[in-house]
């Protein structure tokens, strides 16, 4: 049985990228891994649309939200954090570690927050140094319109604006510089096609400015000065992941050949077919501003999670990924992130259909596939 991989991260990974992974490993510091290096500098920069560095750590998404906190805030900076799900939260968790600053600002799962009520939070506290946003909150498939928060942000206040951009990047339509963010962070097992390990950072002129007249700040291998000084050399730091490295110059090639713009455009495709095709089959959507990079879906009434899960990946080689916190064994998350195409999308509704028609659950059989393929032959 051919397994399908359909969770928010990792992502399945294309097999020109796997190959290119696989040949033999060479140094980092010798010229053609500069190389390498360099074009994958330039090719995040396009990625992220900005002129601004974009470096490379060999770590999680959440090591780069981490590197991002620590060298930009100290103890006591106050930093605002919008918490609208479990990686919302995990800003505030970094702010309260590095600062014991955190204005959190709670936002109800499955919603997002609107930018007046952050202007709001912003005139309260005038001193807040940073606000720390989510684009795409993967544990509720939930989108926050990035444009208005910065435009919001900027009007209300000086302070840096931090985006989480770890399952958006590649997915939603995103514009560092015009937009006005000054960090924001990616990780490779998402949008990027790539194994998890590296995260991507990029840095504003502002934030530059703010990490190098920092001086001594005690920070060290996760230190966005070290990884910028570096950067400016098409040099890392530290030992990085060489293989991944290469593997993330690949991928971002197939980016750049299929055009930011249609990666967008396909995302927001595939996504509105999923939605439609679980719409079809009687099940709940869960959130209220759904994300192009992953849905998540109430179970039907009666349907046990743990029994869902394991006949569809038992059965039909589906592996989808599980609701957190209190929507565990709730709620199920579907992903279109990435490498994904029309027929995925096919083949994760039918294989819904035929777990849920074992489980009972009533449904029209070929509802579901086929309204993902009205929703592709009508575009």
């Amino acid at each position: 049985m051919k397994k399908r991989l359909f969770t928010p991260g990792p992502t399945p990974v294309p097999e020109n990228v796997m190959l290119s992974m696989a040949a033999p490993i060479i140094h980092h510091r010798n010229p053609e891994f500069m190389e390498i290096l360099t074009r994958v500098h330039e090719d995040l920069q396009y990625l992220f649309r900005t002129t601004q560095p974009v470096v490379v750590m060999t770590c999680s998404g959440t090591g780069g939200m981490e590197s991002a906190i620590s060298s930009l805030f100290g103890t006591g900076d106050k930093v605002v954090t919008v918490n609208a799900g479990k990686f919302g939260e995990r800003w505030g968790e970094l702010v309260r570690t590095f600062t014991g600053g955190c204005v959190e600002v709670m936002v109800p799962w499955g919603e997002a927050i609107r930018p007046e009520r952050l202007v709001e939070v912003l005139r309260e506290h005038p001193d807040a140094r940073g606000v720390c946003i989510t684009h795409s909150e993967t544990s509720t498939g939930t989108a926050a319109d990035i444009q208005a928060l910065c435009a919001a942000i900027h009007e209300a206040s000086d302070a840096l604006i931090l985006v989480d951009g770890i399952t958006a990047i590649g997915a939603h339509e995103f514009h560092f510089d015009e937009w006005g963010a000054d960090i924001c962070i990616t990780g490779s097992q998402k949008g990027l096609m790539m194994p998890p390990g590296l995260a991507l950072i990029a840095v504003s002129e502002r934030a530059q400015d703010i990490i190098e007249g920092r001086g001594d700040h005690p920070q060290f291998y996760l230190s966005l000065k070290k990884a910028l000084e570096s950067h400016a050399g098409n040099d890392t730091p530290f030992t990085p992941a060489v293989t991944l490295i290469i593997g993330l110059a690949e991928a971002l090639g197939m980016l750049r050949d299929e055009g930011i713009e249609n990666v967008w455009k396909r995302h927001e495709r595939l996504a509105a077919a999923c939605r439609q095709g679980c719409e079809a089959l009687g099940m709940k959507l869960f959130s209220s501003s759904p994300s192009f990079a992953v849905t998540p879906v109430w179970l039907p009434e009666g349907v046990d999670w743990k029994q869902f899960n394991k006949t569809l990946k038992a059965d039909n080689g589906i592996t989808v990924a599980a609701g957190q916190d209190e929507f565990a064994g709730r709620i199920f998350r579907i992903s279109h992130l990435g490498y994904y195409d029309e027929l995925d999308m096919l083949a994760v509704i039918g294989g819904l259909e035929f777990t849920l028609k074992s489980m009972g659950v009533p449904f029209e059989p070929g509802a579901g596939v086929a309204a993902v393929q009205r929703a592709f032959l009508s575009d």
